[in-house]
């Protein structure tokens, strides 16, 4: 069996790792357009920030190793055509400028994303970057370095973490979005709100509800940032303003939702035979709406990735879908969320119910503790559970991974009153909190 897989950070490595395993003897190609693999961009703050000295370490595989396994492995290599039915591709050699053919049994696509670059005047200016690879980090520690005012674009995640880093190192810095909330596509107003409260005790402009109309500069260096309301000092301008599937190459041949995520069933089966996609590139199950959507996350990356490599000769291993399971830590606030918000639901019409809890996580006789702040989002019929947020100075995080497999397993508010917590006073009361919210819930 020939297999090729066309991109290789997350999903790729899975699916690669797995093959190799699962098919012995089969032929394995990647073609892969950076010339690393495996980077973690998620670390990328952390390294801006100097918690990871070396951006090296962000890397869990390497070609190296891939070649090491048997596998066929081209850096610096894209696929420039396809053809379906006959099972053929043309790909460049990227630094040579030559093309060839190839050709496959079974194809997964791991394409990846990459950053949304609006058409802005200015944008093309040196000291305006986006955030996404091993070289956009080294870019922005290079250019941080002389620069000391700073704009981010974009208050999400990524956003979001830059801006801390970029502070607590003595920047000025600016976040603009143009939504009037940081972080508003993960939580509701009373958790980012004490999250803008944070940030702008440390010294952090937060410019919201502000559109970024162009990049102004001279001798073609940043110097400005314009938006449909004000003007701020940059001398380097990150862009996270999100991020799109790497999907044109499929685009009419394969299905997908309008942004280009191709979708795929419960076994990473593309609507084509023999295709298979996993990551970035294609849309998930999105448990608690019940539709495919686009959630690029490394932990959806990794799942479908190995779930390609599963099912490649026949369906075997089904794919759970996601709640969009995720955590942030701002400071030394420790938020997580999985599912629905209220917001969220508000958007796809779902007529919910929620419950909201304030109480301290462990009892009071112990020397400290602090206080979470919960809410549990569930449909107002069946009363299954949607979504839920938590936040508090205590890492309390894990309760949104236990909360995802309540969603998941279609889990009432009320059945979570009375699921068995363990208690012992270093971490909780004998009413776990997330039994509290159940019970408050009862009467809702």
């Amino acid at each position: 069996m020939k297999i090729v897989v066309i991109g290789c950070t997350h999903a790729g490595t899975a699916a690669i790792n797995n093959m190799v395993k699962l098919y012995p003897g089969s032929e394995i190609t990647v073609y892969e357009k950076n010339d690393n693999i495996s980077f973690l961009s998620c670390g990328i703050a952390l390294y801006v920030g100097g918690v990871v000295k070396n951006p090296d370490s962000l890397f869990y595989s390497s070609p190296e190793k891939l070649r090491e396994m048997g596998i066929t492995t081209r850096m610096l290599h894209e696929v420039m055509d396809i053809d379906i039915d006959k099972k053929t591709l043309l790909v460049k050699n990227m630094e040579t400028g030559s093309s060839f053919e190839d050709n496959y049994d079974k194809l997964v696509i791991s394409s990846g994303s990459w950053p949304i670059i609006p058409d802005i005047e200015g944008i093309q200016l040196d000291g305006v970057l986006p955030a996404k690879n091993y070289n956009h980090s080294k870019e922005i520690v290079s250019k941080e370095k002389s620069a000391q005012n700073i704009v981010v674009v974009g208050a999400g995640y990524i956003g979001v973490e830059l801006a801390e880093a970029f502070a607590m190192k003595g920047k000025k810095v600016t976040l603009i979005d143009t939504e009037n909330r940081i972080l508003s596509k993960y939580f509701d107003k009373e958790f980012t709100d004490i999250a803008e409260e944070k940030m702008k005790a440390k010294g952090i402009t937060l410019a919201l509800g502000e559109t970024v109309t162009n990049f102004m500069g001279n001798q073609n260096k940043i110097k400005k940032v314009k938006t449909d309301k004000a003007e701020y000092d940059a001398e380097l301008a990150v862009l996270c303003i999100g991020f799109r599937p790497s999907t044109g190459l499929f685009k009419d041949k394969l299905e997908m939702l309008p942004n280009g995520a191709i979708t795929v069933d419960e076994y990473m089966q593309t609507s084509r035979k023999d295709i298979f996609a996993a990551g970035d590139c294609c849309a998930s199950m999105y448990n608690p709406v019940g539709i495919h959507k686009y959630i690029p996350l490394a932990t959806n990356a990794v799942r479908m990735g190995t779930l390609a490599a599963f099912n490649l000769e026949k369906p075997t291993v089904k794919y759970l879908g996601t709640q969009g399971t995720s955590a942030i830590k701002i400071y030394n606030l420790n938020y997580a969320v999985t599912g629905l918000t209220q917001s969220a639901a508000d958007f796809h019409n779902i007529d919910i119910k929620s419950v909201t809890i304030r109480e301290n996580y462990r009892p009071e006789f112990m020397p400290d503790y602090e206080e979470v702040l919960l809410k549990v989002v569930f449909d107002a019929k069946t009363r299954e559970i949607l979504g839920a947020q938590i936040l508090s100075k205590a890492d309390l995080t894990q309760s949104a991974n236990t909360l995802s497999l309540a969603i998941q397993k279609k889990l009432t508010i009320d059945e979570l009153a009375l699921t068995d917590f363990f208690f012992q006073p270093h971490y909780n009361k004998p009413w776990n909190f997330l039994n509290t919210a159940g019970l408050q819930a009862k009467d809702i």
